[in-house]
């Protein structure tokens, strides 16, 4: 089983930003793979489904971006994913509008820090 996550921001205000481009691949791979995201569980907005061939959760925290951790961290718990498992969707401020940026390892870059270990 894979967890799927997109960052970004509840607000209306935010939907059309680069801040809520996790939010808006989250809706494209829904769209595209026929997982409906509108359960609200784990402090956001999730669904299952199947892409090729693998289990994923799909999900949209719903506790602001900085904040993201304590909605992450129960999905994580409950269904007992291993961290390699988790493939997290978040703009980047010091990347290119345009290019994307894949790693296994890394910091939070220009986002804050401050959820699963304040939890």
């Amino acid at each position: 089983m894979y967890l799927i996550i997109g960052l970004g921001n509840p607000e209306e205000e935010y939907g059309k930003t680069r801040h809520n481009m996790g939010f808006n691949v989250t809706n494209k791979l829904s769209n595209k793979y026929g997982i409906e995201v509108n359960k609200k569980k784990f402090n956001g907005l999730c669904g299952d489904g199947i892409i090729e061939g693998e289990k994923v959760i799909l999900l949209k925290p719903q506790t602001y971006m900085n904040l993201s951790g304590k909605s992450i961290i129960q999905v994580v718990n409950f269904y007992k994913i291993p961290l390699e498992n988790i493939i997290v969707i978040y703009d980047d401020i010091d990347i290119e509008p345009g290019l994307i940026r894949i790693r296994k390892k890394g910091s939070s870059g220009s986002h804050n820090r401050n959820e699963i270990c304040n939890s």
